[in-house]
């Protein structure tokens, strides 16, 4: 029988805290932040969740050869199992999406689970590999504010399901004022991504210079009119990130490589309280960002990576 350790093992359940704190920060962007945010936050963690499973589906035959301690290597559960979890997790998130924010939000959490799906079956270990990973979680700060009160000609709510994303974008405002928190999001993603492709073989130190300039622009780009809130958790953020890409460089090694992995994995709370915090929402804010030590300290138990 299955463990519950296993699955968490499987789905890398920790790094889950790093989710809802891409929802938070685009519904604080656009406006939208009210009573459906936490349901899209949690069908956010359910999609992420199928996401991890598949990925270990996926990567089955590789893992038996570089990760045997993995859960379905190590026989502790059955690859069937681990692709069925990801199939209801996914349709698990959708249906939440769905019920909390009409066809708005599907029409974003739909193109959001297929980009992941694509990632993990076809992208991954192509060049393609870390932007669909950044366009997930672009998708995943633009499911925050897919439910925002944008109209249609007329007054009426303006139509996305079945129109796709492009639709939804047009008609909805929110979504528009959203995109530079998604892209924010999504440049932290593509060097945490970028950085996963070596966990394994270790980098050159091309690499970790790429991604440091990339993480030390994210950091500006959260930091919007001066105010202390969203000042000092960009600043943490680029902190503990650049730090652990900084040992990177100087030592590219495959277990400094995974450590700086984790870094950018458990501190993305922190950048998406900052953007949060930008927003006016400084409470909240913080809050995103308190995931940020917790995460670091599940971390020690089930590995992010």
């Amino acid at each position: 029988m299955t463990r519950l350790a296993d699955l968490a093992e499987l789905v890398r359940a920790p790094a889950a805290l790093s989710v809802p704190g891409d929802v938070l920060s685009g519904a604080a962007a656009a406006g939208t932040l009210d009573r459906r945010t936490p349901a899209l936050a949690g069908a956010s963690v359910l999609l992420y969740w199928a996401g991890m499973a598949a990925n270990d589906w996926a990567d089955r035959r590789l893992d038996a050869v570089e990760r045997p301690e993995r859960p379905i290597p190590s026989g502790r559960i059955r690859p069937a199992t681990a692709l069925g979890v990801a199939a209801g997790l996914t349709a698990a998130g959708l249906a939440v999406a769905g019920a909390a924010g009409g066809r708005r939000a599907t029409a974003v959490a739909v193109p959001l689970a297929a980009t992941i799906w694509g990632y993990d079956l076809l992208a991954k270990n192509t060049a393609a590999g870390p932007a669909v990973m950044a366009a997930c979680r672009g998708l995943d700060v633009l499911l925050g504010a897919s439910v925002g009160p944008a109209r249609g000609r007329g007054g009426r709510e303006a139509p996305s399901a079945g129109r796709g994303l492009v639709r939804a974008l047009t008609a909805g405002s929110g979504l528009v004022r959203a995109l530079p928190a998604a892209l924010t999001v999504a440049a932290h993603t593509w060097t945490v991504t970028a950085l996963s492709r070596r966990e394994v073989s270790g980098a050159d130190r091309r690499l970790p210079r790429a991604t440091l300039a990339g993480t030390a622009l994210v950091a500006a780009t959260a930091l919007g009119r001066p105010d202390p809130v969203p000042v000092a958790l960009a600043a943490g953020y680029a902190g503990r990130y650049g730090a652990a890409q900084a040992r990177v460089l100087a030592d590219p090694s495959p277990a400094r490589v995974r450590a700086a992995v984790g870094a950018g994995i458990t501190g993305l709370p922190a950048l998406q309280g900052a953007l949060t915090a930008r927003a006016g929402a400084r409470l909240l804010g913080l809050a995103v960002a308190a995931a940020a030590p917790l995460g670091r300290r599940l971390a020690r138990l089930i590995s992010p990576t």
